[in-house]
């Protein structure tokens, strides 16, 4: 099951589990839209795809959460 991670690893913008501007890669790095399109779709860490994300239905959070730890690059991408 996805993480659903809670924010960009980049710029550190909120990606809750709902929004669509969410892109992962096959290893679940996340990054929002913008960050990934400077990157040209591109995972910085693994060289991976990037694509957008699936939301997970609201009514199945409760007994399947998104993740609250905070992934993000001090310096950045």
């Amino acid at each position: 099951m996805l993480e659903l991670r809670p924010c960009c690893e980049c710029c550190a913008v909120d990606l809750p589990p709902a929004s669509r501007l969410a892109m992962i890669c096959s290893f679940e790095c996340t990054f929002c839209h913008d960050c990934a399109q400077k990157m040209h779709d591109e995972c910085p860490n693994c060289g991976g795809e990037l694509v957008r994300r699936p939301v997970r239905p609201a009514d199945k959070l409760p007994k399947n959460p998104a993740s609250i730890v905070r992934i993000v690059k001090p310096a950045g991408c």
